[in-house]
């Protein structure tokens, strides 16, 4: 089975009131020049837009906690597992 199919298998509990995930855009626009998150993210979750600013949506984050390493800049300002009842729920398929 492909990683994507793998994948495909978890559910996700999305809070929509509170992000576990939170980015400084204007950070990442200016001091941040390699943008490791675009490509340490196993979810492919963190993307450049068509101005060349970073985009992310929380919402299938696998809570491996690899770009709140990688972000040297401290663009993520924020970053703690979701509440609760939120978040991942991983199966084997």
């Amino acid at each position: 089975m492909e990683a994507a199919e793998l994948l495909s298998l978890n559910r996700f509990e999305v809070d929509e009131e509170e992000p576990h995930i939170v980015l400084d855009k204007e950070i990442c626009r200016t001091k941040c020049k390699s943008k490791p998150c675009l490509v340490v993210c196993p979810a492919v979750l963190y993307k450049l837009d068509k101005n060349g600013d970073i985009t992310f949506d929380y919402a299938g984050c696998l809570e491996c906690g690899t770009c709140r390493v990688v972000c040297k800049e401290k663009g993520i300002t924020k970053w703690e597992y979701p509440r609760g009842t939120f978040g991942v729920s991983y199966r084997h398929g």
